[in-house]
């Protein structure tokens, strides 16, 4: 049984033109995801695709004029607002992607202390500085504020914080940009090791090569919809066992792949077409794709957004 379920999330924001002007801002359309204890599920996809509002959606950090439909639920029941305020930080944990959520006035040390003692542990003391010298941190920048480290040491603060507890759910939102790859390579074991531990953890993330290391099925964003869920093991060859055309773009564009960009780019909230998002950009479109936008069906071993896939 999945522990969280999103499906046919959508999301919006009420804006304030001149005057009193008020328009409602479409920026998730379609988001389906499912993750299951002992399982990691990377999301990928370009920037602005809607993989950061999902994570804050999830723990119920969106702003006041947010405004929500589809279905959430975690553990068999709908995450309401006030249940996802109950489990943020307990059983749901949140890795941020901006440094920013550092707190500027105490020390590394000092907020990993404070982590490992909301999350129950006896010596909380003792436990922050092993969780500190598992994230390879130098012992001289414990007792540094966050404005003093480098990008990499803060996100491998960030790193200690969100997986002090016993968390059932972890949301891992860019944890590697910065870092050396060695280290990269241990913050993705790191979370891999969280699921053989029985959580259920959601990687986002730009890097399809490295998720693919580590994940067992991968959610392709696009403009606020998942195009595809699709096990790790149809990344392969020329990926013909993808089953969206925009699931293979972003294959093929690895270097390892040839390295073949994708012309155009997503369409931005605002000016969103009436049918199939990625039919501006696709190789395989017809008149159909412009009409109706395509619900997620089961094609082969994925789901898929897309009216031309075929198992």
């Amino acid at each position: 049984m999945s522990l969280l379920e999103v499906e046919g999330f959508t999301l919006s924001f009420v804006q304030y033109a001149r005057g009193l002007r008020r328009r409602r801002l479409e920026v998730i359309t379609g988001l389906d995801l499912e993750v299951s204890p002992g399982e990691l599920v990377a999301v990928v996809g370009a920037s602005g695709s809607g993989k950061s509002l999902l994570a804050h959606a999830l723990l119920g950090l969106l702003p006041g004029n947010a405004h929500e439909g589809g279905r959430l639920v975690y553990d068999g029941t709908p995450l309401t607002r006030e249940r996802r305020e109950a489990l943020r930080g307990r059983e749901i944990a949140l890795i941020p992607q901006s440094v920013a959520a550092l707190d500027p006035l105490q020390t590394i040390e000092r907020q990993v202390q404070r982590a490992a003692r909301l999350a129950g542990h006896d010596d909380p003391v003792s436990t922050g500085r092993t969780a500190l010298a598992e994230r390879r941190l130098p012992e001289a920048s414990w007792s540094r504020h966050p404005h003093q480290l480098s990008g990499g040491m803060a996100r491998r603060a960030l790193a200690a914080i969100g997986t002090m507890g016993s968390s059932r759910l972890v949301i891992a939102d860019e944890p590697t940009p910065g870092l050396h790859p060695e280290i990269v390579t241990e913050t993705l074991t790191g979370l891999r090791q969280l699921a053989r531990g029985g959580a259920a953890v959601v990687l986002i993330t730009h890097e399809l090569s490295g998720a693919l290391e580590v994940a067992d099925r991968i959610a392709v964003f696009y403009a606020g919809t998942t195009v595809e869920q699709a096990p790790v093991t149809a990344f392969a060859g020329e990926g013909r066992e993808l089953t969206h055309p925009y699931s293979r773009a972003l294959w093929q564009a690895l270097p390892r792949n040839g390295l073949h960009p994708l012309p155009g780019g997503q369409p931005a909230p605002d000016r969103l077409p009436p049918g199939c998002l990625f039919a501006d950009r696709c190789p395989l479109v017809i008149d159909d794709c412009r009409h109706e936008r395509p619900a997620a069906r089961p094609v082969g071993a994925s789901v898929t957004r897309c009216i031309r896939a075929e198992g």
